[in-house]
């Protein structure tokens, strides 16, 4: 069975690592793609010509007319959760399946929404930009976590966690979503307008579909409080950047940190990044050891799975799946 691994060297280092690439080739010849730029589609019907399976990172698009080029392709296997850019209908169509690796980045993500109220709270990286540049910084009133309220838009695996956190952090916690249920007493489950009302960390972890295209726009940042800091850990297309930006530079909210924007690869847009009173990494949120491994040691047990013929846990369309043998 031959796999085609599309992460280009810098990806394989930073995103799959060599334990599951060992295991990988432990059950499956590998052929791994050594360009430094992501595969586009004729790329990918190239280097997959000969490919039962394709392990691909989140840049390496499935688009549909992949699928019908490659005759022999079983398999479209995500390392990532997000399949967006995936054709799955496509996919289907041919008789391909398409898997997604599980979130194994939760505690990660959850720990950097941490880290980013504590730096948008006290400072801490414009008092350290100040000192690197050799200027004496402000000496500005912070605000402590504790008594503090954060309200997190999304109550899926990395809200429930973070709220979990915020309360040992004695942090009163507020949660929007409308497709959860939430029994902890501690939490309250509120509607978005009084979500953005109340918090004084607002954590931005929703779904991205159609349906939450920004959902964070004019009328949302208008009811959070000026004194106010916003948080996105989920991805770009729930902002209307243009939106943010004018309530930063009118100072309708105090401030900003993301980690996703809708620059390439869900990286922040620069533009926005280098505004006053923002801080910013480079989509970062779940690289970690720990967290890259669980992603990447779920293909590797999916591709076993998928060579006995077995449509793996985090299959999305294992009803179409008619390419098994």
């Amino acid at each position: 069975m031959k796999v085609l691994l599309a992460h280009t060297p810098e990806m394989r280092r930073n995103y799959y690592g060599d334990r599951s690439l060992n295991g990988l080739r432990a059950v499956a010849d590998v052929v791994l793609h050594e360009g430094d730029q992501v595969l586009d589609s004729a790329g990918l019907v190239s280097a997959a010509k000969d490919a039962d399976i394709i392990v691909a990172d989140r840049m390496t698009e499935g688009r549909g007319e992949i699928f019908a080029q490659l005759p022999g392709l079983r398999a479209f296997v995500r390392c990532a959760v997000d399949i967006r850019n995936v054709d799955v209908e496509a996919a289907s169509q041919a008789g391909v399946l398409v898997t997604r690796a599980g979130p194994g980045f939760v505690q990660a993500v959850a720990e950097l929404a941490v880290g980013f109220m504590v730096d948008l709270s006290r400072g801490v990286a414009r008092a350290t930009a100040d000192y690197h540049a050799g200027r004496k910084p402000g000496a500005r009133m912070g605000r402590q976590l504790a008594g503090s309220t954060i309200g997190i838009i999304g109550y899926g695996s990395i809200g429930r966690y973070l709220a979990e956190i915020a309360k040992v952090l004695r942090m009163q916690v507020l949660v929007a979503d409308p497709f959860a249920d939430v029994s902890d007493s501690a939490i309250r489950h509120v509607a978005l307008d009084e979500l953005l009302a109340a918090s004084d960390f607002v954590v931005c972890l929703a779904i991205a579909n159609e349906q939450t295209e920004k959902l964070i726009g004019e009328t949302a940042l208008a009811r959070m409080q000026k004194h106010a800091f916003f948080i996105n850990l989920s991805r770009g297309n729930l902002v209307d950047e243009a939106a943010l930006a004018r309530a930063l530079l009118e100072n309708r909210i105090a401030g900003a940190a993301m980690d996703v924007g809708r620059a390439p690869d869900q990286m922040p847009t620069p533009e926005l990044a280098k505004l006053p009173d923002v801080i910013a990494t480079p989509h970062i949120g779940g690289l970690t050891p720990q967290a890259i491994e669980y992603q990447s040691l779920e293909t590797v047990r999916q591709v076993e799975a998928i060579i006995k013929g077995e449509a793996p846990h985090g299959a999305v369309n294992a009803d179409r799946w008619t390419r098994r043998a």
